[in-house]
């Protein structure tokens, strides 16, 4: 009696590129899922799990993309190794978001495979290596160009003496006139008029609460008066 094949666990991606392919009446969902459903079939894969992106161009990047997110979330998590979309361009159309995606995957030891069976993490392809590295060192420069421009705005934004560069905002920034009332409780002289928790208590009384609906703590009352 021939002995039946072992499954393998595998989770299916599927990308959908404008609004009007979205929704139970559209169709480029349900063929990409049929696909991948009938290679999993033939290839001995069980689907344990399937993840979206909606309206989402072939050349987003891959690290704005929601499910693909998702779906390094699962992969991290749960051991899966085999993703499976219905071809290399549902994945990213865009050749060096393509590749950067799927060295995402390479790195977490995961393969990639289509619903004809081709595998897009196969690295005994030259070309496809060198493409990869070409990727990688491209995105590494965005990436550095990206921080240097961020740095740059905030020590311009700090020349300038206007607003604030970086950090969260004070609470003169964010209530003015919760930070006055409080200094007001307080008092001017040498010895304060109230403790802190005092303070909290009696602005709590006014309406004067924390984001949670709770007194505010000594700590953010001593901020306030800083």
């Amino acid at each position: 009696m021939a002995r039946k094949a072992e499954q393998v666990e595998a989770v299916a991606y599927i990308r959908t590129s404008s609004a009007a392919n979205v929704g139970a009446d559209k169709d480029s969902d349900k063929r990409q899922r049929a696909a991948i459903e009938g290679f999993a079939k033939r290839a001995c894969f069980t689907l344990v799990d399937e993840f979206c992106d909606d309206a989402v161009k072939g050349a987003d990047p891959i690290e704005s993309r929601a499910g693909f997110a998702a779906l390094l979330d699962r992969i991290e998590g749960n051991g899966v190794r085999t993703v499976i979309v219905e071809d290399a361009s549902r994945f990213a159309r865009e050749l060096i978001t393509q590749e950067l995606g799927i060295m995402a995957l390479i790195m977490r030891g995961v393969r990639v495979l289509t619903a004809n069976g081709d595998d897009l993490t196969d690295n005994s392809d030259p070309s496809r290596t060198m493409m990869r590295q070409i990727a990688g060192a491209f995105h590494q420069y965005e990436k550095a160009r990206l921080v240097a421009k961020l740095k740059g705005a905030r020590d311009r934004k700090r020349a300038s003496g206007v607003g604030r560069a970086q950090g969260r905002m004070t609470w003169a920034e964010k209530n003015p006139t919760l930070v006055a009332e409080a200094k007001r409780l307080r008092g001017t002289g040498r010895r304060p008029d109230r403790s802190l928790r005092e303070i909290a208590a009696e602005l709590a009384s006014q309406g004067h609460v924390g984001p949670r609906g709770t007194p505010f703590t000594a700590s953010s009352i001593k901020q306030m008066l800083a």
